[in-house]
């Protein structure tokens, strides 16, 4: 990115899908990312025909509350325990029994869920004890790529905020959940700002990526406040809500707010001084993959399937999810194909495709998928007004924000105007925006966003088909309920 805001070059390398050894797990081999940045690095810098000593700074994203293990030898001691994964039920129920949820949720805004990363260190410690005895140092997953770039272990604030170790009010770790959870403080990297310098592109980083020893690097954020500075969410009153792999409804707040419940998740920002409240949907843009895994993406003859080859295969399923009717005649989909965060706190809660009748489609059935995790992130936006968190404006990210048909769904489901910036790059925005600030092209992350974000259109609700979707989102609301005491 150049002081603009414009995209020079990008670059990519696909690693490895995350292995499952057994139900509900979910890992990741750390060596891969560093591989695989690597690789996106020079092709970057290849396309965009820059010389190595025009790039000013270097900033960073990636998956957050993931659990990365070295040891004295700085090796790998295990494969990273992701952010998905589900394993650590029983440690989550130990530190709500050692704590008190309430007191932990004071403590660091936030209860005790699988998928933070303290839960995961208890986990490891209690049933591999052998490889709890090697580890000398805690890494979240992009922090360890940015430490074999430039040898220096350091965390922002915004990352850390989702370890469950952080005192997030005061921006510091806490002193007393690390001695009462017994984790040694020496484990854990140094805190810094997200737009602060935290170190220097090493020889060894040099070689591998192609970039220039010395070149400034900034502690940079976790994808979900990365991708928020990347479409300019910063100040109280702007959301955004992104698609991914998961769905997460991000609102930036001048305060920790605090959902006494924990439904929400309580961060600090990328930005100084600010902080942010995140509702989590883990299975969102996974639930139209795994349909479109399970099921294909068209139902025709062999020809049109020759004929679709060249095309997006989401674009073909929402195609056909489009000759459905707002509300897909009554079918429901419960997105809950990984458990669920945002409101139910349930790692058990399982997916459901409810109210099918003879004359549903596979169209009705696409339809249903999208509109389901519309009523899933629905459900933030629910919390935010019991709390009274502002929403002024609503952007939106990831792969639903490139379908037409399910940012006409959002805008319905969440009966309110949504936007579209004119960058896609999301998170890697974000993060070079945090470089540029950084490196002094900004003063601020403010005065960035205000500079280089720009809206490229607006997505206002359609009245008949919205009126639709509040009743239905009532109808969708009694689903978990009805069918939690099935599954548990």
């Amino acid at each position: 990115m150049d002081e603009t805001g414009t995209v020079i070059a990008s670059g990519s390398e696909e690693h490895e899908a995350f292995a499952s050894p057994q139900l509900g797990w979910a890992e990741q081999d750390p060596r891969d990312w560093w591989r695989a940045c690597g690789s996106a690095v020079r092709k970057a810098l290849q396309s965009s025909h820059l010389r190595a000593d025009e790039i000013a700074c270097v900033g960073f994203s990636g998956q957050m509350h993931g659990a990365v293990l070295l040891d004295s030898a700085d090796e790998v001691v295990r494969s990273a325990i992701i952010w998905c994964d589900q394993r650590s039920e029983a440690q989550s129920r130990e530190l709500e029994e050692l704590f008190g949820r309430e007191a932990l949720i004071q403590l660091t805004c936030n209860p005790p869920l699988t998928n933070f990363t303290l839960t995961k260190l208890l986990w490891v410690r209690e049933t591999e004890p052998k490889n709890w005895a090697r580890v000398a140092h805690v890494m979240l997953p992009k922090d360890y790529v940015r430490f074999r770039l430039t040898g220096e272990r350091a965390i922002d604030m915004a990352d850390a905020s989702g370890t469950l170790l952080l005192d997030v009010a005061h921006r510091r770790w806490s002193t007393e959940v690390l001695s009462k959870a017994g984790i040694d403080p020496g484990l854990l990297p140094a805190l810094h700002e997200s737009p602060q310098v935290c170190g220097k592109v090493s020889a060894a980083g040099a070689e591998a990526t192609g970039l220039r020893v010395g070149t400034p690097v900034v502690a940079g954020a976790g994808d979900q406040a990365a991708g928020a500075v990347g479409m300019g969410i910063a100040r109280a009153g702007a959301v955004s809500a992104t698609i991914g792999t998961s769905g997460v409804v991000f609102a930036a707040t001048d305060r920790p707010a605090l959902d006494p419940q924990g439904r929400l998740h309580t961060f600090c920002h990328a930005i100084p001084g600010r902080w942010h409240v995140m509702g989590v949907t883990q299975a969102a843009g996974l639930s139209l993959r795994w349909f479109r895994d399970r099921f294909g993406v068209g139902s025709g003859a062999q020809a049109d399937l020759r004929h679709n080859a060249a095309r997006d295969p989401y674009d073909i399923l929402a195609e056909e999810a489009s000759a459905a009717p707002a509300g897909s005649d009554g079918a429901f989909w419960a997105p809950y194909l990984m458990g669920e965060r945002t409101p139910h706190l349930d790692p058990n809660a399982r997916a459901a495709l409810v109210g099918l009748t003879a004359s549903h489609t596979r169209g009705h059935i696409i339809r249903a998928v999208m509109e389901g995790v519309a009523y899933s992130l629905k459900d933030t936006f629910t919390i935010f007004n019991e709390m009274q968190i502002p929403v002024t404006s609503i952007r939106l990210g990831g792969g639903g924000a490139r379908s037409p048909l399910w940012r006409q769904i959002q805008a319905d489901v969440y009966a309110h105007e949504v936007e579209i910036v004119a960058a896609e790059e999301g998170a890697a925005y974000g993060a070079a925006i945090l470089a540029g600030v950084g490196a002094g092209a900004w003063n601020s992350v403010d005065e960035a966003c205000d500079k280089v974000v720009r809206v490229a259109s607006r997505i206002a609700p359609h009245q008949a088909a919205s009126k639709t979707m509040q009743q239905a989102y009532r109808t969708y609301r009694q689903i978990y309920p009805a069918l939690r005491q099935v599954f548990s």
